[in-house]
């Protein structure tokens, strides 16, 4: 038996409590792991409490982040003791996921822990620094290096954002930060390596087709108006990331930003993005995050402050990350 979040639904009764799980339930997979950290992300949390359709199978459990030691393998990459590290994938969707003590799943899901990264420090980073850097990558292969101009991050004291921040401020790129928050987590966002901090609401009403350049590129985790001004206000030739929709699905924009400016919308997909592509993602964040910041960007919850944890982070309570002990 294991400890673990598990979600069920019964005669149209959805319920998401801290359970004992019989390791026989584990779904199919060829590496099973003992899990030593998991983290709450958006996802997470529309899945715990019902509010989205996440959640595809019955009973589940929740998590799209997971960081442990192999304990048993029949696939050819892993052996006992390998310490691996599974973001998206469809775990916590389709396929139990890693907020219990053990997972079960594909061996191809997985990469190794970067040999300078502790398991806590990794869901510290978890799908959130994943996928900034899958945005940073994405920026860096369209030319956008320091010296073209300011990067807008949007959702910014979030966890997409918060990592992304740290990131291009170490790599000397100067940010533009925007907040729903911006006046109480100035200081937060200035630590992290903003050089300024612009308010949501600059961006969150309808706005014109083409507004004043103000950026090179964007890292968007907000869709709707916020992603379609952050395109009106983006430098010539520049590139605009998108990779969430915090503040809705749409996309009310015109195609004005890309055939008078030639500005570019790349968008960043981080649950079933190729190996390769994870691998070096990760091996980057090793490289160019500095781990000092993860200490203002992540706190620790236990197993049991999961579900309260995510009723929060939907309320947006909640800054950077929440990493998951699942052992306490």
């Amino acid at each position: 038996m294991f400890k673990g979040v598990l979600i069920d639904k019964q005669d149209g009764n959805y319920s998401a409590t801290i359970s004992d799980i019989d390791e026989a339930m584990l779904p199919e997979g060829d590496v099973t792991i003992d899990v030593h950290y998991s983290s709450i992300n958006y996802k997470d949390a529309l899945a715990i409490t019902g509010q989205s359709p996440v959640v595809r199978r019955f009973p589940m459990v929740p998590g799209i982040d997971l960081v442990g030691t192999v304990s048993s393998t029949t696939h050819g990459d892993y052996q006992t003791g390998d310490q691996v590290i599974l973001n998206g994938w469809g775990v916590g969707e389709k396929h139990w996921g890693g907020l219990a003590q053990k997972a079960r799943v594909n061996g191809d899901w997985l990469v190794r822990l970067p040999k300078s990264l502790q398991p806590k420090e990794a869901m510290a980073i978890g799908t959130a620094g994943y996928t900034a850097m899958l945005c940073i990558l994405a920026l860096e292969r369209n030319g956008i290096t320091p010296d073209k101009g300011d990067i807008l991050v949007t959702g910014a004291s979030g966890g997409v954002g918060s990592v992304t921040i740290a990131i291009l401020a170490k790599l000397g790129y100067s940010v533009i930060a925007l907040s729903g928050k911006a006046e109480a987590e100035s200081a937060f966002l200035t630590e992290l390596g903003a050089a300024e901090i612009i308010p949501s609401e600059e961006l969150a009403q309808p706005g014109k087709p083409l507004a004043k350049e103000r950026w090179i590129g964007v890292v968007d985790v907000v869709g709707s108006h916020v992603l379609a001004n952050a395109c009106a206000s983006t430098h010539y030739g520049g590139v605009v990331t998108a990779c969430g929709l915090a503040g809705g699905m749409d996309f009310p924009a015109t195609v004005a930003p890309f055939i008078l400016r030639g500005v570019s919308l790349v968008g960043i997909d981080s649950v079933m993005c190729p190996k390769e592509i994870r691998q070096q993602a990760w091996d980057r964040l090793e490289q160019d995050l500095d781990l000092s910041k993860l200490s203002h960007i992540a706190e620790e919850v236990g197993l049991s402050e999961v579900i309260e944890t995510a009723d929060n982070l939907l309320a947006r309570k909640i800054r950077g990350r929440r990493i998951v002990d699942v052992n306490r």
